[in-house]
């Protein structure tokens, strides 16, 4: 809930500094929309801004605790959501505690009082936080298990930065953005290395540790990884289970002060959370549930199926859902005008401070949640990761993929030239992609993540494998897109909430062998016969369909035409990283992109376009 940042210096006293905190601070003004607060002293400065979800009369932030002589013990700052706040606040208060408000940041901050550095694995939910002990004179930061709310830091020779994104570092006159071939690498890679980020100096705290930083020095701690048990459940208890930890998860997703909507696409995912968050909700006396789906003006005359990404549109499906469950539904329809809008392109570029070649379908999400925002909805339910948990992706069970020597969905993308080394790669010259050599570079980071994967005494070849799968999916894949998520929702003052992300069920799901998440052959049958008494049998059978993308002609126009302008334009900033044959190639092609894979060649031309963009609105300074 919320965006943070900070500043920790042992070597002066940053009192003087409050206006560079502040700086920091208001460039993530975004995220909070609803507060703002800082708290300075000595070596250490804390910022914080504000999306109200819970205790909106005293939940501001940072949050101090003092000790019995009135001096600060501990300060801290919060983004995300601390599901399980009422049980620690509970266990809190029998040892002594005593709270002001009703706030998750103050139970967090007792906890860490409590606890020490170990109060981290007692927290559950999505959050990334930092707490300056005062008395020891450390900084703690900590990210939450599956890395859904960011958090980036930078180190100084005397100290460190950090921000919920990197734009709040760049803020800071000791950040430059620069970028360097690694820096580069992970532009380009669909694969990134946790930890690891754009800018040179600027990285990420790893998802499930607590980085600490003293004067003699920093270090980290992984507090959770995922553990690799026998499962001992059949197959009737283990869809029992599956059902109560989905959800316990929902409802402790939907603790909130103000009122929680979901997202609904009609897919099973959605359409799960959306059936237990109503149920949920009728149990307490509360509702209806609001949803929301997205529509694209002419998208059901001009859809075309895609054989592994989607065969039916979202729309009919959607409606069905809501009106079997009972929401207040709302459909948010997007014409071509206002996903073709140059601004709205640059504003998702800003969102992510980086370029990214997804074009519409990052367009048309952060217009989503721009409109959700205007619909007074501030915290909304996402079916995130259901796909990594359950084994939803076609490359987890297709053995051209999950057999590959390689990252299965980069082996799917390696299938076809425009995204072999990285999707929104194919226009970037020859010489440069040979030199930074994108493949070897995700290769060597698939065999460092596969060294990592637990595994359980006795496995099969296949078992042992299709753990690999999910291992690599949960923590390679799924981050990419949560980074995302989080980005584009937050950007417009909405938490998004993802409750497959929840621990207990993803350790659970985690162990479950895979022929029992994936029944003759139908994907995530595990997770459908979780929900099977809560869907209509259309919704609760329709195979996985990806998010969708922009079918209208005049969209691919739109994008082939701005890219012909700046191709031309041997002055700009991305020309000289442009492969001149490509570029004619592309050029040349009669028409917009189109057919099957018209999608993967109009992600270069986005590419192209948002590397511009960012090189001359960022800076950039590339040394390679």
């Amino acid at each position: 809930m919320s965006g943070l940042a900070g500043w920790v210096d042992f070597a002066r006293d940053l009192v003087p500094e409050a206006h560079t905190v502040r700086a920091m601070a208001d460039t993530l003004s975004h995220r909070g929309p609803d507060g703002a607060g800082e708290w300075i002293e000595g070596h250490a400065a804390l910022a914080h801004r504000r999306l109200a979800l819970l205790d909106l009369a005293q939940g501001q932030q940072p949050v101090v605790v003092e000790t019995a002589g009135g001096q600060p013990a501990a300060v801290l700052v919060l983004d995300g959501a601390i599901t399980n706040e009422r049980e620690l606040r509970s266990e809190l208060a029998a040892k002594g505690h005593r709270f002001t408000g009703h706030g998750d940041a103050e139970v967090a901050v007792h906890a860490f009082l409590e606890w020490g550095a170990d109060f981290a694995a007692r927290l559950e939910g999505l959050f990334a936080l930092a707490v300056w002990d005062v008395r020891r004179q450390e900084l703690h930061l900590v990210r939450d298990r599956l890395g859904v709310k960011p958090l980036a830091y930078f180190l100084t020779p005397s100290g460190v930065l950090f921000g919920s994104e990197p734009k709040a570092l760049l803020a800071h006159p000791a950040v430059k953005p620069v970028v360097d071939a690694d820096g580069l690498r992970e532009l380009f890679a669909h694969s990134r290395k946790p930890g690891t980020g754009v800018f040179q100096g600027v990285c990420e705290v790893l998802p499930g540790h607590v980085m600490t930083v003293r004067h003699s020095g920093t270090g980290r701690r992984r507090y959770w990884s995922l553990p690799a048990r026998r499962h001992e459940d059949g197959p009737e208890a283990t869809v029992a289970t599956v059902r109560r930890l989905l959800a316990e998860a929902v409802s402790s997703h939907l603790r909130a002060d103000v009122r929680v909507g979901t997202m609904l696409s009609g897919g099973i995912d959605s359409s799960a959370l959306t059936a237990l968050a109503s149920a949920s909700l009728s149990a307490a006396g509360a509702g209806p549930l609001r949803s929301f789906s997205v529509n694209f003006a002419g998208y059901a005359e001009n859809f075309e199926p895609h054989p592994t990404m989607r065969a039916t549109p979202d729309a009919p499906y959607a409606a069905l859902a809501a009106q079997h469950i009972g929401t207040e539904h709302t459909e948010i329809l997007l014409d071509t005008a206002a996903l073709a809008d140059p601004r709205v392109h640059a504003a998702a570029l800003r969102c992510q401070d980086a370029p990214s070649p997804l074009g519409d379908m990052d367009v048309s999400l952060l217009l989503f949640f721009e409109a959700l925002r205007g619909a007074g909805v501030t915290a909304v339910l996402s079916g995130e990761t259901a796909d990594e948990v359950f084994n939803g992706y076609f490359w987890s069970y297709d053995p051209r993929h999950s057999n590959s020597t390689t990252f299965p969905w980069v082996s799917f993308e390696r299938g076809h030239d425009a995204a072999a080394g990285g999707l929104g790669c194919s226009l970037v010259d020859r010489s440069l992609r040979r030199e930074l050599n994108f493949m070897d570079y995700a290769d060597q980071h698939y065999r460092d993540a596969l060294a990592e994967v637990p595994h359980v005494a006795g496995e099969t070849p296949a078992e042992r494998r299709a753990r690999e799968i999910t291992y690599l999916a949960l923590t390679r894949w799924a981050p990419t897109h949560l980074d995302r998520a989080d980005r584009m929702s937050m950007a417009h003052g909405v938490q998004l909430r993802p409750p497959f992300c929840d621990r207990a069920l993803v350790e659970y799901v985690y162990n479950v062998p895979a022929e029992l998440k994936r029944v003759n052959g139908q994907e995530k049958s595990l997770l459908r016969a979780a929900v099977a008494d809560l869907l209509p049998r259309q919704v609760l059978e329709r195979p996985k369909s990806a998010y969708p993308t922009v079918q209208e002609a005049a969209y691919g126009e739109f994008v082939r035409r701005r890219f012909g302008e700046l191709a031309k334009d041997g002055s700009s900033s991305v020309a000289p990283l442009l492969d001149t044959e490509a570029t004619s190639a592309a050029l040349d092609a009669a028409g917009a992109p189109s057919g099957a894979f018209a999608w993967v060649e109009r992600a270069s031309m986005e590419m192209v376009l948002q590397l511009n963009t960012w090189l001359t609105e960022y800076g950039v300074e590339l040394r390679l």
